[in-house]
């Protein structure tokens, strides 16, 4: 199994959307998660309110080429300071 499938089946969709929108654009964000956990966004427009949650809590903020980029109070999951899949 894929580091990125581990955390995909593993991790929450806002701590996934935390790191990946920074290097993936919304649609390739949302084929990824829907190949490797379909349930995540089971629920209609749940990839959408994610990235909305973030935009206001200030944990990222609008980039360039669909890309997001790290807001003011943008810290890393638990998953990457515990290095859980490394």
């Amino acid at each position: 199994m894929s580091t990125i499938e581990m955390i995909v089946k593993n991790e929450p969709l806002d701590d996934i959307v935390t790191v990946f929108a920074l290097i993936k654009a919304t649609p390739h964000l949302d084929m990824m998660i829907r190949i490797h956990n379909r349930e995540l966004l089971k629920e209609y427009g749940a990839l959408e309110n994610a990235y909305t949650r973030l935009f206001n809590a200030g944990v990222l903020a609008n980039g360039e080429n669909g890309l997001a980029i790290k807001g003011p109070n943008w810290a890393p999951p638990a998953y990457m300071t515990e290095k859980r899949y490394i």
